[in-house]
């Protein structure tokens, strides 16, 4: 049986169900389907023993359509800031040391020798040319500061935000306003000062959150407005287009039905997404399916508080790829936002793998969380095995925005304008982060609004 709709959204994540929830808020009737058992993808909330664990992303960067889409759902309520000047640790030479927020404290910091400081302050005053090429996160900051900045600070910040190698990540498609500073003020500096007074009306305040019942509270609210529009364990098989101009889906799994549809919205992993379009022109797959993802393991360990020997008073730590330990970070959910651990304990959520250590993903869970315990300990002064573990692999967890990523997007921006009512959707277009996807999907939604009207 065909079913007719005039927009079908593939994929359940973050993306999809932001979209979909837009497109239906509009009036447009919706279809959502998802291949795995639930909706939300990465961002899944578990509670156990006391403890409530994020699966994926601890916590997300507030802003304002964010915090509108949560009015909207009804669940701003439920929101918990964390606190607003919790210090950021780096693991330096053994030891963890506070990352300087401000620029009194950069310049004040230990923790960056004098040649880099005056490196920014060249920048301040003086003026460069970014090069032609497409230009790797790690040749930017050893061109305009040093490496010890890459090593201490860049490059851990990049492995928090992508799980990514500086070496191999575009400055350009990772953090396009570093790039556009330099390209228009000549000076990263003068560019952010520009940008910050071009922007009218009050500043806007981006406070760390999450919900008090975990990140998954968004997914629940957007998928009891959905309702019986959204269909899991059911998946996207084939796709051509049809004369009038709509697109004809098979659906292989819980339900088997066709959907023939206006607007299709993809909100797949790229390889997925690559591999429907090309069977409307094969040029798609070698376009979006080569654009590497990070796989990282989530790992959770509950402490006494009285067996750990750091305070755990901040945000956690990141840690350096010289450190030679191979946990990317550590955030301390407890010190964070209440009701993450029972009184008089701690949660500790530690991220191993990335694309610099790809093989972690091949490790068991109880390796892992060996490895997460035995690395802790020395860090963190414990003596005694955690109370609780909790080990997620996530082998496709994070697109990788590398060289010629923007490039590819273009080709494939030019490809799809052939197709009038294919959209993307997804955390490789715009950014990884929840904020990102939710902008990015509310984008495409108005744009579908735009075509229909």
């Amino acid at each position: 049986m065909t079913r007719h709709a005039p927009a079908l959204v593939i994929g359940g994540g973050i993306s999809g169900l932001v979209c979909a929830y837009a497109l239906q808020k509009a009036g447009i009737d919706v279809l959502l389907v998802e291949a795995s058992e639930r909706p939300g993808g990465v961002i899944s909330s578990v509670s156990h023993d006391g403890f409530l664990l994020e699966l994926g992303p601890q916590s997300f960067t507030g802003s304002s359509q964010l915090r509108s889409l949560c009015a909207n759902l009804g669940i701003v309520d439920q929101l918990l800031e964390a606190p607003q000047h919790a210090p950021r640790y780096v693991l330096v030479n053994g030891k963890l040391r506070v990352v300087p927020m401000s620029p009194p404290a950069f310049f004040t910091s230990s923790l960056i020798n004098v040649p880099t400081k005056w490196a920014l302050v060249r920048d301040i005053f003086g003026n460069s040319v970014p090069p032609e090429g497409d230009e790797s996160v790690a040749a930017f900051i050893r061109r305009k500061f040093s490496g010890q900045l890459l090593d201490r600070l860049v490059g851990p910040f990049v492995s928090g935000v992508y799980a990514g190698d500086p070496e191999k990540l575009s400055i350009r498609s990772a953090f396009p306003q570093l790039h556009e500073d330099e390209k228009t003020s000549g000076s990263i500096v003068r560019g952010m000062l520009r940008l910050a007074k071009s922007k009218k009306g009050p500043r806007e305040r981006s406070p760390l959150s999450t919900f008090r019942e975990g990140n998954e509270t968004l997914i629940r609210a957007l998928a009891n407005k959905l309702g019986s529009r959204v269909v899991t364990k059911t998946s996207a098989v084939n796709l051509y287009g049809q004369n009038d101009g709509s697109f004809h889906v098979s659906l292989e799994g819980a339900s088997s039905d066709s959907v023939s549809a206006r607007f299709v919205i993809f909100a797949t992993p790229t390889d997925v997404t690559g591999n429907l379009l090309a069977q409307l022109d094969p040029s798609f797959a070698p376009l979006l399916a080569p654009i590497e993802y990070a796989a990282v393991a989530v790992i959770s360990l509950g402490y006494m508080k009285q067996h750990v020997g750091h305070a755990l008073d901040g945000f956690g730590f990141l840690v350096p790829r010289s450190s030679g330990l191979r946990i990317l970070g550590t955030v301390w959910n407890s010190s964070l936002f209440p009701g993450r651990a029972p009184d008089d304990h701690a949660l500790l959520t530690t991220f191993v793998g990335g694309a610099t250590d790809p093989a972690a993903a091949t490790l068991s869970p109880e390796e892992l969380i060996g490895i997460v315990q035995h690395e802790l300990a020395s860090v963190l002064s414990i003596n005694t095995p955690p109370r609780f573990c909790s080990a997620t692999i996530w082998p496709r967890a994070l697109p990788q925005y590398n060289l010629g990523h923007g490039e590819r997007l273009a080709s494939v921006k030019k490809s799809l304008a052939r197709f009038p009512g294919l959209f993307l959707a997804g955390n490789y277009l715009r950014g990884p982060a929840i904020g990102a996807c939710v902008e990015q999907a509310l984008a495409v939604a108005e744009e579908v609004k735009g075509q229909l009207a």
